[in-house]
């Protein structure tokens, strides 16, 4: 009798958990990812890759990138996010930060996450000052005329951000709007460099704005925490003097998130 070697086989991934991994590994990855690359870090069929993704693509859950190939978050999924992030436990923590930040600056405190068409504003914590900027939890404001949609931009890799510039024309909403491609280009890699974003009267005429990334695990941006404030008040080089607060209360919102 020999005792011949034993061929362990691979542990198969339950049907009902495939397309639960599939959504986590591209929520991981940060970036839009090819069936190819799902099926060789998951271990599945090429056609089984593509019947998953085309079932979470029609129900809104993931969507194709715009090169037609790759699939990102979907509707469905970006708002999933939204919703887990605005859990009761989640919220009272952030809300407690902001409140603390808002206080000590003495302006209208936001924090905003990524969308596709813009930043949406989660959370915010108003000043006491009769004179302030109203733009309420649900907002969504675009991504190349705002200090939190700036800061996002300047975290895209160059093919995704150039996508998103050729997307369609920037609209000069006041005077200051940034609608040359290239200003825009250059702002961007300016606010990469120096870890914050402003918005100098670009979005909406008398509102200047600072917003600081907040970070998952990984590094990546997760949401924007943002001042903004009447020019009569503060000019953007004023806000500048409240980075070192903003920052560490970004910090605090990233361990909330992450642990």
């Amino acid at each position: 009798m020999t005792n011949e070697p034993q061929i362990q086989k691979e542990p198969q991934i339950p049907t009902n958990l495939r397309l639960l991994l599939i959504v986590e590994e591209i929520a991981k990855a940060g970036s839009p990812l090819k069936p190819m690359q799902l099926a060789e870090v998951l271990g599945l069929p090429k056609p089984t890759v593509h019947r998953l993704l085309q079932t979470a693509e029609s129900e809104g859950f993931l969507q194709r990138d715009l090169d037609g190939r790759s699939y990102g978050p979907g509707p469905r999924l970006r708002q999933l996010a939204v919703r887990t992030m605005s859990s009761e436990h989640l919220r009272t923590g952030r809300l407690a930060i902001l409140k603390g930040v808002a206080e000590d600056i003495g302006e209208t405190c936001n924090l905003a996450t990524p969308d596709r068409e813009g930043m949406t504003y989660l959370d915010r914590v108003e000043t006491h000052w009769p004179l302030r900027i109203q733009l309420p939890i649900g907002t969504n404001v675009p991504f190349y005329c705002t200090a939190s949609g700036k800061m996002y931009l300047s975290t895209l890799r160059d093919s995704t951000l150039e996508a998103v510039l050729k997307s369609r024309p920037l609209e000069a909403l006041t005077d200051n709007t940034l609608i040359d491609p290239d200003a825009l280009r250059r702002e961007l890699a300016e606010t990469r460099a120096r870890g914050y974003s402003q918005d100098n009267e670009e979005f909406m005429m008398g509102m200047t704005a600072l917003a600081v990334p907040v970070k998952d695990n990984a590094g990546r941006l997760l949401a924007t925490l943002s001042v903004h404030a009447p020019d009569q008040r503060h000019s953007v080089e004023d806000l500048v003097d409240f980075l070192p607060r903003l920052q560490t209360a970004a910090q605090k919102l990233s361990e909330l998130h992450n642990s």
